[in-house]
């Protein structure tokens, strides 16, 4: 698989990473299988993939014990990336940038993770209570203590943007700004796929002109761009999808021309739509690493393809003028 560097140039990962979130978290309870999820992350690693995101919050904590299990036998062969800074509470997710706090669950990580370095640790969301700096310099401390190798971000403020009318991620870039006067940020991760492009905006000129890399969240549109989901065919309750504006039967009739026109390339590439994708996804920076999530071996399989697909001017040409999303995507 194609090499990709994420901020400093020793941070070398496959183009395409894994995203662990729906092993454990956000995705139907009962269609978990934690074997399969074991399979899907070996069958990556076997294709070339490197990158291993997950987070202490994704369970909470079980989706990390699940990684470590792959990781105490294929340590060599993954680039371990998971986040600190939010707690899951009873009824709500809160975020807590206290630096002893920090210090704790990387700690904590490392134990489950079954590890003695974490290659990036990121920062989920930033505590509106502490000052950024003070949360990232407690994490600097941890690259030089040797427990972790480089620092990422992921991407905060969208909301309230939202509201008031600025960019999506201006808040996220005056974040990234102070936090880079304390330690070098490795990279942001923020949501972008064809059905949302906003990162392209603020976001990712800002990653380019520092070097900083950029791990695409959500790059497969919570499933949707995988062409494999029709309108009304509904969720489970405990599926973030089933109270998601842009998945109601409406909606997601509503947004078919966009999976019509990636499956009009996947044909003349012998590739499938969600291969195409990601492809986009790749084709926007060269510092940008998607990381859809999976939890079966054969989608990571076939993402993991995705990294052999070399996009035309003209096929980026027309994915760029389908139509925009429609629905709400907060």
């Amino acid at each position: 698989m194609e090499r990709r560097t994420i901020g400093a140039a020793t941070l070398e990962v496959g183009a395409v990473g894994l995203g662990c979130m729906p092993m454990s978290w956000a995705y139907t309870t009962s269609q978990r299988d934690g074997e399969g999820s074991l399979r899907a992350v070996h069958t990556a690693l076997d294709a070339g993939v490197s990158l291993i995101d997950t987070a202490d919050m994704y369970g909470p904590f079980t989706n990390e014990l699940l990684v470590g299990r792959v990781l105490r036998e294929r340590r060599r062969d993954a680039f371990v990336s998971t986040k600190c800074g939010l707690l899951v509470g009873d009824q709500h997710i809160v975020a807590n940038g206290r630096p002893g706090y920090v210090k704790r669950a990387c700690d904590a990580s490392l134990r489950r993770l079954q590890t003695d370095v974490i290659d990036l640790y990121q920062l989920h969301r930033v505590d509106p209570e502490v000052p950024i700096e003070e949360t990232w310099g407690a994490m600097a401390e941890l690259v030089a203590a040797g427990k972790v190798r480089s620092l990422g971000l992921c991407a905060v403020g969208a909301r309230g943007n939202r509201r008031n009318g600025a960019g999506l991620h201006t808040e996220t870039v005056r974040q990234l700004e102070r936090a880079q006067q304390v330690f070098p940020v490795s990279c942001v991760q923020a949501e972008l796929s064809v059905w949302a492009r906003e990162a392209l905006d603020e976001l990712l000129p800002w990653c380019a002109a520092r070097g900083v890399g950029l791990l695409a969240a959500m790059p497969l549109g919570n499933g949707f761009l995988t062409g494999t989901l029709t309108p009304g065919q509904g969720f489970e309750p405990d599926d973030v999808r089933a109270r998601h504006p842009r998945f109601t039967a409406e909606m997601m009739a509503a947004n078919q021309p966009i999976v019509a026109g990636l499956r009009r390339v996947a044909v003349r590439h012998g590739a499938t739509v969600a291969q195409v994708a990601l492809a986009w996804v790749l084709a926007q920076y060269r510092h940008v690493v998607p990381v859809p999530g999976t939890k079966r071996a054969q989608w990571a399989r076939e993402n993991a393809g995705a990294a052999q697909i070399r996009l035309s001017t003209a096929d980026l040409g027309e994915i760029g003028g389908l139509p925009p999303a429609r629905g709400s995507w907060d």
